[in-house]
């Protein structure tokens, strides 16, 4: 089992055992409290798994929020109203069945990460998705929503892996 792997498994049995709804609750805290967060008016958000942070109490902002969508190995960006419906994909996550726009409407983008380090860099889940994704979004502030316990110093890193600009825990945030 190569290095990113053995850390998949690591973080997603560990965060079985965090209070999710609680440090859910803080992170939303801070980003309410982020300057970046209060300029956006469009921002992507990702529908959480049962062991993710959960960013849906920000639907009550006044903003305009999107979702993504897997569309074979890219992701749409689809629009979001509180009479979106949602359906399971094929990776069993809830994903937006509204018409995708542009990904250049985007302000800000939450990026869901498995861990993250210091310098930016996420320990996604796989698929590369996100790394394919955010180059494409360059006019677009990234931030990882993250269990404070699960940034750490180093992550191994792949020539593809992208980098984010801001890590928001429920202790800190961390600009990197």
């Amino acid at each position: 089992m190569d290095e990113k792997s053995h850390l998949r498994t690591k973080f997603k049995s560990l965060r079985r055992e965090l209070d999710i709804k609680t440090i859910s609750a803080q992170i939303c805290e801070k980003i309410r409290a982020f300057d970046l967060y209060k300029q956006a008016a469009n921002v992507m958000l990702f529908y959480p798994t049962k062991y993710e942070i959960n960013l849906l109490q920000l639907l009550d902002d006044n903003k305009s929020f999107f979702f993504p969508r897997v569309n074979g190995l890219n992701l749409d960006v689809c629009p979001y109203s509180h009479d979106t419906e949602f359906k399971k994909s094929s990776y069993n996550i809830n994903e937006p069945c509204s018409t995708p726009v542009s990904h250049e409407i985007l302000d800000l983008i939450f990026v869901p990460a498995l861990a993250a380090d210091t310098s930016g860099y996420r320990l996604g889940y796989g698929g590369g998705f996100y790394d394919r994704f955010l180059p494409l979004c360059s006019n677009a502030v990234t931030v990882i929503p993250i269990f404070d316990e699960f940034v750490l110093n180093a992550l191994p890193i792949e020539e593809f892996d992208c980098k984010v600009d801001y890590i928001i825990t429920n202790v800190k945030r961390l600009t990197v």
